[in-house]
């Protein structure tokens, strides 16, 4: 049956159609956002369709790394279209997907040497879940409990969501109706501060309570996410691992958002010199091209798991192994072999040092904060987002906050004038009492 809906021959976009029917992100079809109609992308710069030209600061939620349209990413995209843009990897195999895993395990800990690949970062998560319940059942033990941390954020899908601070993050709505697990205190020791051992009292206790129903304790390494940008002690991760070898426990390490660089190491893991039974990559994978994920392990867990009752690990997504998406890959991990983002994000985190401690002047801002590519402005207050979203597009630049937080994770080849562009943006918001609410 037909809706009504009559097809547009404009070659804009129809932003009466998208207002009306299209659903975005975290967005409600009541009162709908304003949404940017986007012509392009090119280098750090997003341009609109009426020729403004908007710096990145979000990295298009932290997978652009390399910037927008990179000829080498683009020439391997147009290189293997030809060839097959995709075939199931149930029974069959490619180079594509043997160079990728090859140099995933080439820069990963050197304990993981089996690699999932799969659709995204949740599905990601959701192996690495998977993974850690069917090696207890593989084990006699039907251990159906994680342990996570407050404040974390594991992805939209329903497992990993589970493991998604309950109270404190945007899945509060859904308690109740997904499997109830073990929750930590969230690391209460700043990146920069002085350590204190007492920081692991509470998930010291809650290990010793509950370690035989806990399959893993599953975390974000060094930086809290969506649930909060928070950026921790690398000695509290260094405890966590200790907790693990003490108890026998899984250790799951979601790299999602902060592997490949974005901290400073290749993998946040590496603040702390540990590694961790399971490892979850997803968004910079392929520079921001195409969804690809991956999750990691050693020979131990996966072949525990696969000497269980069910003779293998019981997930195979349909674009798993995706050729198109393993030769951006591919590229994508070319231009990290070459080194040159680490003197990129050094020159990025330089840059947050010298220009964020002047924001705290605001009397609206609570903290800054950063480490690596990854700068945190916390306000007293949650912004008005369509507000300050306007204010940053008439300012030439995206960022796109949430809650109190205004964040910019910009791409690893962002210049000093753009960032300074950026910052410039924030500041501009922070005189304005209707980017805020009261």
């Amino acid at each position: 049956m037909s809706n009504n809906c009559a097809i547009s021959n404009n070659t804009n976009v129809d932003l009466d159609f998208d207002r009306k029917h299209i659903w975005h992100p975290y967005t409600s079809t009541v009162s709908p956002l304003t949404c940017y109609p986007v012509e392009s992308a090119q280098g750090v710069e997003i341009v609109l369709e009426d020729g403004r030209k908007l710096v990145d600061g979000m990295s298009s939620w932290w997978s652009t790394i390399h910037g927008y349209n990179h000829p080498a990413l683009n020439q391997a995209a147009k290189n293997q279209i030809d060839k097959m843009s995709h075939v199931m990897f149930g029974g069959i195999t490619h180079k594509p997907a043997v160079d990728l895993c090859q140099k995933l395990l080439s820069i990963a800990p050197s304990s993981l040497n089996h690699v999932f690949l799969s659709d995204s970062g949740s599905v990601a998560v959701e192996v690495s879940l998977k993974m850690a319940l069917q090696y207890w059942h593989s084990k006699g033990e039907k251990r159906s409990k994680f342990l996570a941390l407050r404040n974390g954020y594991h992805g939209d899908t329903f497992a990993a969501m589970s493991v998604t601070d309950p109270d404190n993050s945007m899945h509060s709505l859904y308690k109740g109706f997904l499997p109830q697990h073990v929750f930590s205190q969230a690391p209460s020791i700043g990146f920069y501060q002085q350590w204190d051992e007492s920081c692991l009292d509470d998930i010291k206790h809650q290990v010793a309570s509950h370690h035989t129903d806990i399959a893993a304790i599953i975390l974000e390494p060094i930086v809290q996410g969506a649930g909060g940008m928070r950026i921790y002690h690398p000695n509290y991760l260094k405890g966590v691992r200790a907790l693990c070898d003490q108890y026998g426990l899984l250790l799951i390490a979601d790299e999602i958002a902060t592997g490949l660089g974005r901290t400073g190491k290749m993998f946040a893991c590496e603040h702390a010199e540990i590694e961790p039974d399971i490892l979850c990559i997803g968004k910079a994978i392929t520079g921001g091209y195409v969804t690809l994920a991956a999750t990691l392990t050693t020979s131990h867990v996966a072949n525990t798991v696969c000497e269980g009752e069910a003779g293998c690990f019981m997930h195979g997504p349909t674009f798993m192994g995706n050729p198109l998406a393993c030769s951006i890959a591919n590229a994508s991990l070319d231009l990290l072999a070459t080194g040159e983002w680490i003197q990129q994000v050094r020159n990025i985190e330089s840059y947050f040092a010298k220009t964020l401690p002047s924001l705290t002047k605001y009397e609206r801002v609570k903290e800054v904060r950063w480490l690596g590519a990854i700068g945190v402005v916390e306000a007293r207050t949650p912004v008005n987002m369509e507000t300050i979203q306007k204010a940053f597009v008439d300012a030439g630049v995206w960022i796109r906050p949430f809650g109190k937080l205004i964040y910019i994770m910009p791409p690893y080849i962002i210049d000093t004038h753009s960032l300074d562009k950026l910052i410039e943006a924030i500041r501009l918001t922070l005189d304005r009492s209707d980017c805020f609410q009261s």
